[in-house]
């Protein structure tokens, strides 16, 4: 592991100092590649259980981490290179992802049972957006998102716009418009950045991740959100550092990858080596706390560190492609 960063006396990194020129690149192949092995070692920790179907399962331990697997697996394929280890290891575990739900099938029995969850539609959507579709689920979607309950389902703004890219990502015309969904959510409104805490965070990088379809169209940023973000980003990425608060810094650091035009070059070359620090020698990213940097196998449990590995595989591979911009998306503005 590359250790760049100077730690408390509690061993936490200590938070960013003045950022060095060619930093983040210097550490975001070995996170990339890292944090890929570990969660390619793991997947069978994402495998659905036999009874996922029932009542009583828990979604959020079960479909929640496979859709986040396929998610931000497939934007990593997106945004690396054709023949690279990490897009090949990205492209097996979004097939892997894509076995689990019976190639769609499953997603289907879980929209007859549950017509009107947005949760079915979106882990589907991840899949559609890769080019793996079901024709069954389409066939059944197609009447209920064109239902008024689908276009009226109360949920927060951002969540909204989630709807609206999956709406995108599946190929139906949505069901209202991002732009007027966007000036409803915390970062829409250019809310006072002093109000900015973690629930606060989540939805802000959210309303990002789902307007810019996962960093995959940086240019449907507006003009004023971009200035506003590349305002304030560093200052809340420090606060998230001092609390060790890893998977929302990984969370701000894509963010900060998908803004339009020239990459926020100080703020990623001062982060990455910070939470470079913080990964473990097996690739896992903690989500919160002192990391731990003792040889272990299963350093955290499954639970604890999952989604932020993921989220800096995924930060990691937009970063990558926003300093190098070789076989980045298209530039051209899709302002909603």
């Amino acid at each position: 592991m590359t250790t760049t960063a100077t730690q408390d006396p509690r061993g936490r990194p200590a938070p960013r100092g003045p950022a060095s020129p060619g930093a983040a690149l210097a550490v975001l192949p070995h996170v990339l590649r890292g944090a890929l092995a570990w969660t390619d070692a793991h997947r069978a920790e994402f495998a659905l259980p036999e009874d996922v179907l029932e009542p009583h399962t828990q979604v959020n331990a079960t479909l929640k981490p496979l859709g986040e697997l396929a998610q931000l697996c497939s934007t990593v394929r997106a945004a690396t290179a054709p023949g690279t280890p990490e897009h090949e290891v990205a492209g097996d575990l979004v097939t892997y992802a894509w076995e689990q739900v019976s190639r769609g099938g499953l997603l289907l029995e879980l929209l007859r049972a549950e017509p009107f969850a947005a949760y079915p539609y979106e882990i589907y959507a991840a899949f559609a957006g890769y080019g793996l579709r079901h024709e069954g689920f389409e066939a059944l979607a197609r009447p209920l998102t064109a239902t008024r309950a689908w276009a009226h389902t109360e949920q927060h703004a951002n969540r909204q716009l989630g709807l609206i890219n999956s709406e995108r990502r599946v190929g139906v015309v949505t069901h209202t418009d991002a732009g007027g969904v966007l000036s409803r959510t915390w970062l829409g409104g250019l809310s006072e950045p002093w109000t900015f805490e973690g629930p606060s965070g989540y939805a802000l990088t959210h309303t990002v991740f789902h307007l810019t379809d996962w960093g995959r169209m940086p240019d449907r940023v507006p003009e004023k959100t971009d200035a506003y973000l590349r305002t304030w980003l560093p200052a809340w990425a420090d606060g998230c550092l001092e609390s060790g608060q890893w998977d929302l810094t990984g969370e701000l650091l894509a963010v900060a990858a998908s803004l339009p035009g020239p990459a926020p070059l100080e703020l990623l070359d001062a982060l990455w080596p910070v939470l470079a620090d913080v990964q473990h020698a097996t690739g896992c990213v903690p989500e919160t706390g002192v990391p731990v940097h003792e040889d272990a196998p299963d350093p955290y449990p499954f639970i604890d560190c999952y989604h932020s590995t993921l989220v800096t595989a995924f930060a990691a591979a937009l970063s990558l492609r926003s300093l190098t911009d070789g076989s980045g998306p298209s530039r051209e503005r899709h302002t909603p």
